[in-house]
């Protein structure tokens, strides 16, 4: 996939996003701190459906909501051992029958983010977000499709909104510094990094920065 900047930028950009999507991957594939069960909808019926994977019907039956949980499980066990081609067939069945499952909207955006299909991705986690605003997940993994896209605007506002809804999370004020720093605001970034230094003193990448931008 071309994207539209130089290539000095892009591996500079490379540096900021790809850690962020194989961390996000790695959640899914090993559950290492995020529990994609909580990505489950805060209502019955959301006020609005994504409209990329909105249902041919008003409600989603009961049948439907367990058949898909079971491909989403499916789907779980099979990126964890790599085989994402097939894990990305049982999340499609899950989102077909569910389209209100958040948890098979992240891991197939994770699988296509892995794929660099970053607008497929950025439509699947704006779903998710939209059913669990409250989750930072999806919000860091659209800021990282964003910036892979070259789009640093849209991805700190995603990373404003995560910092909000979770400001003990350190991977949010790296990322949302390395954003910052991109955009060319050097106090952002500084704050940002301080921050995440403040939660996770060993995190080199916020080190780094803040050194970078002389905070």
């Amino acid at each position: 996939m071309a994207f539209p900047y130089p290539q000095r930028g892009l591996a500079r950009l490379r540096q900021i996003w790809q850690p962020l999507a194989l961390a996000l991957m790695g959640i899914t594939l090993c559950g290492c701190s995020f529990d994609l069960g909580s990505l489950t909808p805060e209502k019955d019926k959301p006020q609005e459906a994504p409209k990329a994977a909105a249902p041919a019907e008003s409600a989603v039956s009961a049948g439907n909501v367990a058949e898909a949980q079971a491909h989403t499980a499916k789907a779980q066990s099979l990126a964890k051992s790599g085989e994402t081609a097939a894990a990305l067939d049982e999340f499609n069945r899950a989102v077909g029958l569910d389209p209100y499952n958040a948890q098979a909207l992240y891991g197939r955006a994770l699988i296509y983010q892995g794929n660099n299909q970053h607008d497929f991705a950025i439509a699947d986690f704006s779903a998710a977000s939209g059913l669990n605003p409250q989750k930072v997940e999806p919000l860091l993994g659209r800021a990282a499709s964003h910036l892979a896209l070259g789009k640093v605007k849209e991805a700190t506002a995603d990373l404003d909104e995560a910092s909000e809804a979770d400001p003990q999370n350190a991977q949010v004020w790296t990322t949302r510094g390395q954003a910052y720093e991109r955009l060319g605001d050097k106090a952002k970034a500084a704050a940002s990094y301080t921050r995440a230094v403040s939660l996770r003193p060993r995190d080199d990448a916020a080190r780094n920065g803040l050194a970078r931008v002389g905070g």
